[in-house]
């Protein structure tokens, strides 16, 4: 009988334990420090992207004022899996890089780059680049099933944190050399292959047009 009570209480007590931590709110993931995330960023991350992550060699891209949720994400894809496949998005460079690094760290540098504010990038070369990527960006080209950029990024291209990231801005050279990544696939860690089957409908004329475009927006 005495077995029977402490065994009925046992089970009562793990019950009232498991509603009791079922109702408890989830932990916030850790967003990351911008201080500690400066120490280490300024002189690691700095020698190609700047200190303040505003590079000044279009084939490194600014980071200063992009969404930290999608810095982190990059730098998680750059990441070498432990089990030796291959990484959701291979770069020689960053791939080692950021293999050092725990996660907690690639929040910190996120948290950093996140804080700085973006300069300015470039205008337009032509008025006949200006006119297609405008289009482009602002309207898309609905006979080739290229939606408007602006449609997911913004009308300046500031993009939606967590979702989408900031591209008004950005170098047009590496805006260019991304879109024809994604196009040739060589780049494939875009969520639901969106970027990809954006891109294999889009010519190089398109692409450097809608890049320089995108570059002057601010």
């Amino acid at each position: 009988m005495k077995r029977m009570l402490l065994s009925s209480l046992m089970t009562a007590l793990m019950t009232i334990a498991a509603i009791a931590n079922a109702n408890e709110p989830a932990k916030a993931p850790y967003q990351g420090d911008a201080a500690k995330g400066q120490a280490i960023a300024t002189g690691v991350c700095g020698a190609c992207h700047m200190p303040d992550g505003n590079s000044v060699v279009p084939a490194y891209p600014k980071l200063a004022g992009q969404h930290a949720d999608y810095l982190y994400k990059q730098m998680k894809d750059f990441h070498l899996p432990s089990d030796g496949k291959q990484p959701a998005r291979a770069n020689a460079i960053m791939n080692g890089m950021i293999a050092p690094f725990n996660d907690e760290q690639k929040r910190d540098f996120a948290a950093w780059f996140a804080s700085q504010k973006q300069q300015k990038g470039e205008a337009p070369k032509s008025s006949d680049t200006l006119a297609l990527g405008q289009k482009l960006f602002l309207a898309g080209n609905m006979e080739k099933g290229v939606p408007a950029c602006a449609g997911c990024h913004g009308p300046a291209g500031a993009g939606i944190p967590a979702e989408y990231p900031r591209i008004g801005g950005q170098f047009a050279d590496y805006i260019e050399a991304q879109l024809k990544a994604f196009r040739d696939e060589s780049r494939a860690n875009d969520s639901n292959k969106m970027m990809r089957t954006i891109a294999l409908k889009m010519t190089d004329a398109e692409i450097k047009a809608v890049s320089e475009y995108i570059s002057g927006l601010h």
